[in-house]
């Protein structure tokens, strides 16, 4: 009886100093600010297609697939927006009153900043460079980390069957400009420019979304869209960036799975 007492005794203890530790463990939060390509797709957007079936998806929607518990993920990224646009918009404001010492800052623009109309468009060497200048500083001076990453591939092959590059010098001034600021760049062109090619220009379809005529009834004539991510698409660019995260050697890759 003694014995049986002294084991629930030690089992309780053992059990306390297990939440204990549990409740202690630090909690990280990542931010991410970008576009379409990177955002999170509501139920509400889902459902005008054909609810949770429809499978667009930005990629950082499926990374918490790939980080532990205490990381929280929130997603601020926003379909259509350039690096103008997003603090234009009044999509920064909240994003910087709740950032606090610690946190991270994902960055990855580009896509919309290519487009010609002045609500969005920027010069790759001078604005783009500019409004990425001040997330990082402003980041910064929260203690937070920002994270740079270069916009993720369009899939367009030429007829020579090799993918055809769309971003030029806006993912060259996301790699100048780490480099000026010593803030670490993830290069999500290149990594997601590799992937597609080694699906090769038919296969590499299943990575984005491409729908079959008639399977949902909004979209009779199916659709091909060769910029966003269906659910494995946009899962295996999360898992890219959490690779990335790896070789850039960042403290958050201690917090992946």
């Amino acid at each position: 009886m003694k014995q049986t007492i002294k084991t629930l005794v030690a089992a309780a203890a053992l059990l306390f100093i297990f939440i204990g530790f549990k409740s202690g463990q630090k909690k990280i939060t990542v931010y991410s600010i970008g576009d379409s390509t990177m955002c999170d797709f509501a139920p509400a957007y889902l459902s005008q297609f054909g609810g949770e079936n429809y499978p667009i998806r930005g990629w950082m929607q499926m990374m918490p697939l790939f980080f532990k518990d205490n990381v929280v993920v929130q997603n601020a990224a926003r379909s259509g927006r350039s690096s103008k646009s997003f603090r234009t918009e009044g999509h920064w404001k909240p994003v910087l009153e709740k950032l606090k010492a610690g946190d991270y800052v994902f960055i990855m623009f580009g896509a919309n900043d290519q487009k010609a109309d002045t609500a969005r468009h920027t010069d790759p060497a001078t604005t783009y460079r500019q409004n990425l200048l001040n997330y990082i500083e402003e980041t910064k001076a929260k203690g937070a980390y920002p994270i740079l990453f270069t916009s993720l591939v369009r899939r367009h092959f030429g007829k020579d069957g090799k993918l055809t590059d769309t971003y030029g010098e806006y993912v060259t001034a996301v790699q100048q400009l780490g480099a000026a600021t010593g803030v670490p760049v993830i290069d999500l062109n290149k990594k997601s420019a590799d992937l597609v090619t080694s699906y090769g220009p038919e296969e590499s379809k299943k990575l984005f979304l491409y729908i079959e005529p008639g399977k949902f009834s909004k979209l009779p004539q199916g659709k091909k869209d060769d910029s966003h991510l269906c659910v494995f698409g946009a899962t295996e660019i999360a898992r890219l960036a959490a690779q990335g995260l790896k070789e850039i050697k960042s403290p958050l890759a201690a917090y992946l799975k």
